[in-house]
C-alpha cells in the first residue's frame, strides 16, 4: 500500500539549529532515504524551499487567484514529503516515527487513493 509522508518543521525552530547540527540532521536523513529506497520502501522523497518560496492557487468561481505564501498560517510548515510502498499502516508510522525531522516537528502519515490508471 502506499502512504505519503508530510514532513512538517517550525522553520524558525529549524533555523535556530547550529549550522552544523542542521547539516548532520540533513545527512542522517538523506542516509535515511537511502536505505529505504535500497529496500524497495522509498518511491519518492523530496525536502521543499523555505516556505517564504511558495506560491498558493485558487479558483473561485472560474477566477485564478495567485497569493504568496502558504495556503494556512500555522506554526509548523510543510518542510518535505516521502512517498512510500509498505505492507499497512503500521509500517508506515514505522518508518515515519524513524524520520529524523519526526524528533522536531512532525511527520503526517497518509494512505494514497489508488487511481486505477497505469503507472
Amino acid at each position: 500500500m502506499k502512504y505519503l509522508c508530510l514532513v512538517y518543521v517550525e522553520e524558525a525552530v529549524l533555523n535556530a539549529i547550529p549550522k552544523d547540527e542542521r547539516q548532520a540532521l540533513s545527512d542522517e536523513s538523506m542516509a535515511y532515504c537511502d536505505k529505504l529506497q535500497k529496500a524497495g520502501q522509498l518511491l519518492a522523497a523530496s525536502p521543499l524551499h523555505p516556505v517564504d518560496t511558495a506560491t498558493t492557487v485558487r479558483v473561485r468561481n472560474g477566477k485564478a487567484s495567485v497569493t504568496d505564501g502558504p495556503f494556512a498560517e500555522t506554526k509548523e510548515q510543510l518542510g518535505g514529503f516521502l512517498m512510500l510502498d509498505v505492507r499497512d499502516l503500521n509500517d508506515a508510522i514505522r518508518i515515519a516515527s524513524s524520520f529524523p525531522a519526526a524528533r522536531i516537528g512532525s511527520v503526517e502519515v497518509r494512505p494514497m487513493k489508488e487511481l486505477g490508471c497505469a503507472d
